[in-house]
């Protein structure tokens, strides 16, 4: 039986997560497939693979990896390759071997991916040119002031564009692993994966990097679920009932019906948190006013902000951005 091949390059001075958050999520679904004899025309086989002729890496942390081969050394067809992140005390372009790689090898590699600031590698690699990515909030204005190229949205935890996947911190790297197994595998050994690592959720890739609402599960409906990750990616637009139903090739009464039930709020309180939550992030990392911010996302004016911030945090934007920011 032939395998998937899960390469994991594991940089100097990395956060440990980086590496072995994503090693576990693959390790645990070769694990389920065995244990429930579940057929599978190919099965995980993972290495570690230093970005360096150095097989014993150490992490930020001091924990040291010792990888089975160096990447420069690593035969074979590779399914998925993650380049893990690394310390920003690191000169991220001091990798210039590492980088010749990459470009000599992308087209062989079904699929290219990062965790947190991971994403400077392929971006100097040149493998994101033309393309949407992200990376740990507070890396996303360098990433894209150095790389005009690149499309860098700071909101999501992680972005796929084509077969190049971008992710935020250390834990979006575990969702990120956990998607690309659903892609192999379906979504409920994803979700059984999430269960056996005690992960409060499976988190959607457009879900924001602050959320508060990843306390609620996505809908086991996928017309819902579905549209719950669409919802997130499309805030700034009219998000009325009508148009929701359609997204849903539902009729607008059953959808209503249909979304209360799954979420627990109608329709409209659902986009008017996750508005707030948006706005948030906004507020406490960015300088844009709040008018930019109330446009961004999808309140339309300041005023209407202001009402729905009393509404629901017995505030103003002014006093949240006030109480609240890192630039303060």
């Amino acid at each position: 039986m032939k395998t998937r091949l899960i390469a994991i390059v594991v940089m100097p001075n990395s956060l440990a997560l980086d590496i072995t958050g994503p090693a576990d999520v693959f390790s645990c679904a070769a694990n389920i497939i065995q244990s429930k004899k579940i057929i599978q025309p190919r099965e995980y086989e993972i290495v570690f693979a230093s970005a360096t002729d150095e097989l014993y890496v150490t992490t930020d942390s001091g924990m040291v990896i010792k990888c089975e081969t160096s990447i420069f050394n690593l035969f074979g067809q590779i399914d998925t390759l993650i380049v893990g992140g690394f310390s920003k005390t690191h000169n991220w372009s001091g990798y210039p071997e590492l980088v010749e790689w990459l470009k000599s090898n992308s087209a062989n590699i079904k699929r290219m991916c990062s965790v947190c600031i991971g994403a400077f590698i392929l971006a100097e690699s040149g493998l994101l040119k033309g393309r949407r990515a992200t990376t740990h909030w507070k890396y996303c204005a360098e990433l894209s002031q150095n790389y005009e190229a690149i499309a860098v949205d700071p909101n999501p935890i992680f972005v796929k564009d084509d077969k190049f996947y971008t992710s935020a911190g250390a834990s979006a790297g575990i969702d990120l692993s956990l998607a690309l197994v659903e892609e192999d595998l379906g979504r409920d050994i994803s979700l059984e994966i999430a269960h056996t690592l005690v992960l409060y959720l499976r988190r959607p890739g457009n879900q924001s990097q602050f959320s508060s609402l990843l306390s609620q599960q996505l809908s086991s409906k996928k017309q819902i679920r579905d549209l719950q990750q669409w919802i997130m990616g499309n805030l700034r637009g009219n998000l009325n009932v009508e148009r929701l139903a359609g997204q849903a090739l539902m009729s607008t009464r059953n959808f209503a019906r249909v979304f209360l039930s799954e979420t627990g709020l109608t329709p409209a309180k659902y986009i008017e948190k996750l508005r707030v939550e948006s706005s948030k992030r906004l507020l406490e990392e960015t300088d844009f006013s709040i008018d930019q911010i109330a446009d961004i996302c999808g309140f339309g004016t300041t005023e209407t902000m202001r009402k729905v911030y009393i509404r629901n945090m017995e505030s103003t934007p002014y006093d949240y951005r006030h109480l609240f920011s890192s630039k303060n």
